[in-house]
């Protein structure tokens, strides 16, 4: 697709700024410019979410907004330990990374896209990758699906952008509407992955789903990133929600389900213990907080805070842990006290100033080993935790 003079110059400039070259483009006339910025885009974007492609000389890289919505090297990963079998169809394949990463579980798999541009790019580098069992197919991905043989996992990442570009949530906005054709694919496969917007209200979307068997909340260095829904065998209120957060390469999985969190009982605080603990973005993104807290044997601080605190240290508690330094009020002795401190991290949970007017109050500079999280106990109290990473 590129040729050698314009396969050189990208080699030879990918650590250059595309934006410069761009501007440059008359004096290098012997070479496609546009194709080179496109290029060194998307290599200097894999560098960081997709390192072990732009590890591979060859690798070509899809425009900007299909490198944007791409999923990274570490969720690709994810996905594809939850998959395995004979025959696997990626409906929506995009540029490819989640279709290369879970088809190398199957034996045949079959990559299907709308848009021609990528099904060459994708052709190119699977070969590349040496993935020959996946079948590129270069067409409408609903109209093909009553073509296709039985399959053991589809996968299907609808588009979440409406007609004029502007960015969708719902899953009857996004194209196509798997709630309309959730039938035909439990038809066509043993088991269906549908990939959603980490923005997508999960309660809501399992109304509209009716064979919803896993939930994934998935987050890479505290981040929520995707949604994932399972759809095969449907599970009610039984369903699991595994709630997992990918940190420098570590992944930490809390789960449980919406009869779990009916069930749990939780102890409210009476007052801050030595340890404060804050769940991380996958946590609160799946909820669970008061299985979360029966789970741990932890104390909340109040129904809508999500903190939590202990004695004891719970080493495995999923997300960020504190040791409590000091809980001051807002007395003028209190705030004169926290002043000497100059700089901290400040963050508000059930509280009704913004980080930003509590800093102004407080005449804190941003940063520093301590952090300030301002709170409301159970009781009403307002608080003010001083703490520093456990």
């Amino acid at each position: 697709m590129l040729d050698h003079l314009t396969k050189e110059f990208i080699a030879t400039h990918r650590g250059d700024d595309p934006r410069v070259l761009a501007l440059q483009a008359k004096r290098y006339p012997q070479v496609d410019m546009r194709a080179v910025v496109t290029q060194i885009e998307g290599w200097q974007s894999a560098r960081e979410k997709l390192p072990a492609w732009a590890a591979i000389e060859g690798v070509l890289y899809p425009p900007r907004i299909s490198m944007e919505q791409c999923s990274s090297e570490a969720t690709a990963l994810y996905k594809s330990a939850l998959v395995s079998g004979e025959r696997f169809t990626d409906l929506t394949g995009g540029f490819g990374i989640d279709c290369s990463y879970m088809s190398r579980n199957f034996k045949a798999a079959t990559y299907i896209e709308r848009s021609a541009e990528l099904c060459e790019i994708a052709k190119e580098n699977f070969a590349l990758l040496g993935l020959e069992h996946i079948s590129v197919i270069n067409g409408d991905s609903v109209g093909l699906l009553s073509l296709l043989p039985h399959q053991d996992w589809i996968f299907i990442d609808p588009a979440r952008r409406d007609g004029v570009g502007r960015k969708v949530v719902a899953l009857m906005d996004c194209e196509p509407d798997v709630t309309a054709i959730e039938p035909l694919l439990l038809q066509k496969s043993r088991k269906i992955m549908i990939k959603c917007s980490p923005m997508l209200d999960i309660s809501a979307a399992m109304c509209r789903l009716k064979s919803v068997e896993a939930v994934h909340v998935v987050a890479v260095n505290n981040e929520c990133k995707e949604l994932l829904f399972i759809l095969g065998t449907p599970k009610g209120n039984d369903v699991p929600i595994h709630c997992s957060n990918i940190v420098r390469g570590e992944l930490s999985t809390f789960t449980f389900s919406l009869a779990d969190e009916a069930r749990a009982v939780v102890t409210y605080a009476n007052a801050v213990g030595r340890y404060l603990y804050e769940p991380d973005a996958s946590v609160q993104k799946g909820g669970g907080y008061r299985s979360l807290s029966q789970r741990y044997g932890v104390l909340k601080l109040h129904p809508n805070s999500q903190l939590y605190t202990s004695e004891s240290a719970i080493d495995d508690f999923p997300g960020r842990k504190f040791v409590v330094e000091r809980v001051a009020g807002f007395s003028k002795a209190d705030i004169k006290e926290i002043q000497l401190l100059r700089q901290a991290n400040i963050t508000v949970r059930n509280f009704p100033d913004s980080v930003q007017l509590l800093r102004k109050k407080l005449k804190l500079a941003e940063g520093g080993e301590h952090y300030i999280f301002a709170t409301t106990m159970a009781d009403g109290r307002r608080l003010l935790i001083v703490c520093r990473k456990a």
